[in-house]
């Protein structure tokens, strides 16, 4: 039986991002070209209005621009891939191209372990790379140093799970309704994707990285700490919390702490005073 393949994406702008990890796709290795892409729109009328091409699959959602609900919309997203007759899910963020054979290095490791949700190196590309740079990022190969990083050829089994991340994974449609999807309580930025992959594992499922699977983070500026989701992560950390007993993002959280902006209490953590900037 042929495994048919479709790629998620979210997205709320980020066109210009867009269309590369479109055409990154298509470039991407033999149905490259054909492969479904559902690509959830929230609360983007202008994704909605845009022709992407017949492969392009768009879903719209409506959301809250401030709290958008990742969580909800990957769901929605891998209902619309299932519809399509997808075998394997794969999950891509709208800031990544896919590199050389990204879809066929998950369509390959899903079949031989279908019991296992695997990720891909990303690599983060830097600020001002030219159209010419962007077309082969592959060149530019240098997975982030606080995940695996296996080479292409290798897989690694029995992955952290506290490590999964929602840049690029790949997983059977089988798994994927095993897993229960994402918890829809999260809405906003932080902890929807550590809680999947510890949902996965919980559930009897296996966590791997596979190196043929590579994809490579456009470059778009960031704040770090990331004050601008302070309030996100304050409640999608204590939903983290009831669910599995701790917090996640603490690195972060005690990152607030030493600016003045959240405090501990017991367990868990509260904010401490008014932000000055949004």
């Amino acid at each position: 039986m042929t495994r048919r393949a479709a790629v998620v994406t979210i997205a709320h702008g980020r066109h210009e991002h867009l269309r590369r990890q479109i055409r990154s796709l298509r470039a991407g290795g033999p149905g490259g070209a054909t492969t479904p892409h559902v690509v959830v729109a929230m609360a983007d009328t202008e994704l909605l209005d845009t022709h992407w091409g017949e492969d392009v699959h768009v879903v719209a959602m409506e959301a809250d621009p401030a709290a958008l609900p990742l969580a909800a919309a990957r769901n929605l997203g891998a209902r619309r891939a299932l519809d399509l007759g997808a075998h394997t899910l794969v999950f891509l963020d709208v800031d990544c191209l896919a590199g050389p054979g990204l879809v066929a290095g998950y369509g390959e490791v899903v079949a031989r372990w279908p019991d296992t949700v695997w990720s891909g190196p990303v690599t983060y590309l830097p600020s001002g790379l030219g159209e010419t740079q962007l077309a082969r990022p592959d060149l530019l190969d240098a997975p982030h140093p606080a995940r695996p990083a296996p080479r292409p050829g290798e897989v690694v089994h029995g992955a952290e799970p506290h490590l999964f991340w929602s840049l690029s994974f790949g997983l059977d449609r089988e798994a994927w309704l095993r897993s229960g999807g994402f918890c829809e309580r999260y809405v906003g930025y932080g902890g929807e994707d550590t809680d999947f992959g510890l949902q996965v594992t919980a559930c009897g499922l296996d966590l791997g990285w596979v190196g043929d699977a590579r994809a490579y983070h456009q470059y778009h500026p960031t704040q770090n700490p990331p004050v601008q989701h302070l309030h996100d992560i304050l409640r999608n950390g204590a939903i983290f919390h009831e669910r599995w007993g701790r917090w996640p993002m603490e690195g972060w959280l005690e990152a607030f702490e030493r600016q003045g902006l959240v405090e501990r209490v017991g367990d868990g953590w509260q904010r401490r005073c008014a932000l000055t900037q949004p």
